[in-house]
């Protein structure tokens, strides 16, 4: 699944950096639970493999996309994607 197919599932209007448009991610998200506070967005599923999957859409921030996944152990992954394709950090660099 690509990110704009994600903000249309969700019918999210916002404006993004465009190479966010074909990123790909897990379509998992597209089963998950979507809430909204003022114009940030958050979608979360736990898997049956009781891994928590998060993904927050911050339109206008540094860093618009952020996926965190919380791993049954409880160590954390993800990553944060920024304005420009190159500005993508890795949870170990948070």
């Amino acid at each position: 699944m690509i990110f704009k197919d994600l903000l249309e599932h969700f019918k999210i209007i916002e404006e993004f950096p465009d190479y966010l448009s074909n990123q790909t991610f897990n379509e998992v998200f597209l089963d998950g639970d979507f809430s909204k506070t003022g114009k940030e967005y958050k979608i979360e599923v736990t898997t049956r493999q009781n891994v928590t999957h998060q993904m927050f859409i911050k339109p206008g921030d540094d860093y618009p996309v952020i996926i965190m996944s919380v791993l049954p152990n409880g160590s954390l992954n993800g990553m944060k994607f920024g304005q420009t394709q190159s500005d993508v950090k890795y949870i170990n660099e948070l």
